[in-house]
């Protein structure tokens, strides 16, 4: 086993003299100097242990260091890392058909890839090339990935840098419910959200339109969960303009929300699936297309003009087998319909002792609270001070503007989510709080 040399100094001077850390003035980084891992902590060079509150991005579902997983890819390093992805081996092959039996409907053959990015840039060029259409749908609070194509697909600020971007992608509105774009309310709602859908599709032209694309459960922009009938009504919107439908499962996929895939949720078989992160639980690089078998039947008289080096990677195979072994055996998801069904009534019970607590949203343990500086306005509060404090205690969280994400490992146990919600409780009646004003101030 390696042991470190370097002190925790070292270790951050070098990553920031010598590497880029993403979406961030790097002048200003201040990362932690990780040096192991285990279950749902983790630790740092100086030996300060940390509950990991986000399963770093939303990918550690299973847990660091899985002694099973681990085992996984030592046995397979072993025999085969690494062939052309023009060569079959085992792994590939079993995976593929694993694939096909837990993806709903008829979703049936796989194009592999190294990450989310890469498997959405691969759906875009697959949705093109079988439907012979150009133009993209893709909602504005969205996260596709940071590649090229992808960046397009995003709706959030951090597509802006990227452009020009590639052509024909459009965005439209969300099913925020908190925040409704069209300026209802819950108990108002005519559901413009969907109807406003065909409306787009109508001005860009349906027999132009090669797909859209959704988070089955919109990750970092919010956690928005969509109305019940949304994902069932883009299914058939899709199927009356002929447009297929690409569900990006990449953070919303593989127990998060209790489900194998977040669409399952709603019974929804979409035409694409793209995946990564929990297929390997984050261990191994991989990403996935998963296509119906309609368009896998296509590209066997028509070329498939997509390749990569690591389509197939036999070491990332053999961890994602791994992987979903771990998911079948150890009742994972289970534990995140019943832990995260705890996770969700202790946030509501956050929400009627802080003030500072506009909205919580949750679906398994797929889970974000929003803060505000004030309940009828909405204006939304500066977690900066929320989020330090929580790490320097020991919590490691993420957030996206004013909203903090309480996504740990699906094997998290009561006692683990009581550890970190007494410190949330804490934070939030320190720091937070005492900038909400209160209804009997306005």
């Amino acid at each position: 086993m390696m042991t470190n040399k370097l002190t925790a100094k070292e270790i951050v001077d070098l990553n920031k003299e010598y590497t880029f850390f993403s979406w961030s003035n790097q002048g200003q980084v201040n990362p932690i100097p990780v040096t192991k891992a285990e279950g749902v902590y983790f630790w740092d060079a100086d030996g300060k242990r940390y509950l990991d509150f986000a399963s770093q991005l939303v990918n550690e579902n299973i847990g660091h260091q899985h002694p099973k997983v681990v085992k996984a890819i030592q046995d397979q390093a072993a025999v085969l890392a690494f062939v052309s992805p023009g060569m079959a081996t085992e792994p590939r092959g079993l995976l593929g058909k694993k694939l096909a039996e837990i993806t709903p409907g008829d979703l049936k053959k796989t194009f592999f890839s190294l990450g989310g990015a890469e498997a959405n840039e691969n759906a875009i060029k697959i949705a093109r090339q079988y439907t012979g259409r150009h133009k993209i749908l893709a909602r504005y609070r969205s996260y596709h990935g940071a590649t090229h194509g992808a960046i397009a697909l995003t709706g959030d600020y951090r597509r802006l840098p990227a452009e020009p971007a590639i052509s024909g992608v459009v965005h439209f509105l969300d099913p925020y419910c908190y925040r409704c774009p069209f300026g209802w309310t819950k108990e108002t709602c005519h559901r413009e959200c969907i109807s406003h859908v065909e409306e787009v599709i109508q001005h860009e032209g349906p027999d132009q339109i090669a797909a859209i694309i959704l988070e089955g459960v919109t990750g970092t922009n919010g956690l928005i969960i969509p109305p019940d009938e949304y994902w069932p009504r883009m299914r058939e919107i899709c199927d009356k303009y002929g447009i297929l439908l690409i569900s990006d499962e990449v953070m919303s996929g593989w127990g998060r929300t209790g489900e194998w895939f977040a669409v399952d949720n709603w019974k929804v078989t979409p035409d694409i699936i793209t995946t990564a992160k929990g297929i390997t639980s984050g261990y191994v690089p991989l990403g996935a297309v998963i296509v119906s078998e309609k368009i896998a039947n296509y590209f066997d008289s028509h070329m498939l003009s997509a390749g990569l080096t690591y389509n197939g990677h036999a070491l990332a195979c053999a961890t994602a087998l791994a992987t979903i072994a771990v998911y079948e055996e150890e009742n994972i998801f289970e534990n995140a319909k019943t832990v995260g069904k705890y996770l969700g009534e202790q946030l509501e019970e956050l929400k009627t002792k802080h003030v500072s607590i506009g909205d919580v949203r949750y679906i398994g343990m797929f889970t974000a609270m929003e803060l505000v500086k004030n309940r009828i306005t909405k204006e939304p509060m500066d977690l900066t001070a929320l989020k330090n404090f929580l790490i320097s205690n020991g919590v490691y969280v993420f957030n996206f503007k004013n909203i903090l994400f309480i996504v740990p490992p699906l094997t998290i146990t009561k006692e683990q989510i009581d550890e970190g919600l007494k410190l949330i409780d804490e934070g939030l009646a320190e720091l937070m709080d005492t900038q909400t004003v209160h209804k009997s101030q306005m």
